[in-house]
């Protein structure tokens, strides 16, 4: 498999790294860490998690009898025994040693992680890889199709992409949802898997999901509170001045990958066509889920939202940077942009304080629409992230 350096850099403290399965965790750490000063709890080993399990009074004393030359000690998949983090805490404060916690799921680690985060452990995310990780090996089609999980982009055929995708949405019911009981019935969440990625990208309504699904509305706000929680994706929030205001509309779900979305949503056979909705859709998430991890892997810590200015459209996403800067980006998949493409985003340029107007699409010629700056979307995320 070709070596894709990762965005993410090695922390000189203790850190928590959060991703979703498969993100490339474990392996960027042992490219990061090695073995000959690292010590090493793979939680995914039966035999380790066992005995941690039924003795985690063990870890203590193993991390203390630890030879000298050791300068790291690795959890992997820490979440499945929560209260380590009690020991790696006091560990923390009495020994020299560092940790490096990995997790793909935060749903039983709130207060846990929080404690530990308090102290000196740093909180991390990785995510599939960006573009700019793929460098000349990025696709653009094949993402829109495929997603960016490390695994797919290492697979030439088809028929494999589509059995790593289906047999990691069955893994992702079996380990992360069944097995950690993370809800009584199997069935209803399986169903509202397959609905909730068809309405990916689009304004959350609740109440639609829950009757489609054959439940009440709050198990739905339940289900979405899982996928949060065990990284699957994000929501984002509609903007408003007031918070308060921005709590109470209907927020948009992301699923953190193109390619599980599709598999979930049962679309991986359909292949994508250029000026269909459906590829502008999946544009769209692709563009919202760069800009996120970029965010989180430099550090910007922007402020996402969008704005629907129904019956005039939707704003697609507001970028808040500070209170210095706030980008109005549009999202066109097309490779031409017109004066069309941006009137919704030029009708409210003049609403926002120290606004920046730009349009992401296929285009490779940049033009200029009034206030709004049209870009090709690579050039126009170097911008956002200048």
């Amino acid at each position: 498999m070709i070596h894709i350096l990762r965005t993410l850099k090695k922390p000189k403290e203790s850190f928590i790294l959060f991703g979703p399965r498969a993100s490339g965790k474990s392996t960027w750490i042992k490219r990061n860490f090695p073995s000959e000063t690292t010590f090493y709890f793979d939680l995914l080993e039966i035999k380790t998690f066992l005995d941690l399990q039924r003795h985690p009074e063990n870890f203590e004393a193993q991390v203390l009898s630890l030879p000298k030359k050791i300068k790291w000690v690795v959890i992997d998949e820490f979440q499945k025994i929560p209260i380590l983090l009690n020991s790696v805490h006091r560990l923390i404060e009495s020994t020299k040693l560092k940790f490096a916690l990995t997790g793909s799921s935060a749903r039983k680690l709130k207060r846990g992680a929080a404690n530990l985060l308090a102290g000196r452990a740093r909180s991390l995310k990785m995510y599939p890889f960006t573009s700019l990780e793929q460098g000349d090996l990025f696709d653009l089609n094949q993402t829109l199709n495929w997603g960016a999980l490390p695994k797919i982009c290492s697979y030439k055929s088809e028929h494999d992409k589509i059995d790593y995708l289906q047999s990691y949405t069955h893994l992702y019911l079996k380990e992360e949802i069944q097995q950690e009981q993370l809800t009584r019935k199997i069935e209803p969440f399986n169903y509202f898997l397959e609905v909730a990625a068809q309405a990916d990208g689009k304004i959350t309504n609740f109440s639609k999901i829950a009757k489609d699904v054959g439940v009440d509305t709050k198990t739905i706000i339940s289900y979405f509170s899982i996928l949060e929680e065990t990284l699957m994706g994000f929501f984002l929030p509609a903007y408003h001045r007031s918070v308060r205001k921005r709590q109470k509309q209907s927020p948009k779900f992301y699923f953190f990958d193109l390619g599980v979305r599709r598999a979930l949503e049962g679309s991986l056979k359909d292949k994508l066509v250029p000026r269909t909705s459906e590829f502008g859709r999946a544009f769209e998430s692709f563009i919202i889920n760069e800009i996120i991890r970029l965010d989180s892997y430099h550090k910007t810590y922007y402020r996402f939202s969008f704005l629907d200015v129904s019956p005039n459209g939707e704003i697609d996403l507001i970028i808040e940077v500070g209170t210095s800067k706030t980008f109005l980006v549009e999202i066109k998949s097309t490779d031409s942009v017109s004066e069309d493409d941006a009137s919704t985003i030029g009708r409210y340029i003049n609403d926002f304080k120290n606004p920046y107007a730009i349009i992401l699409s296929q285009d490779k010629i940049e033009k200029k629409f009034g206030l709004v700056q049209a870009q090709h979307w690579q050039s126009g995320l170097d911008k956002i992230f200048s």
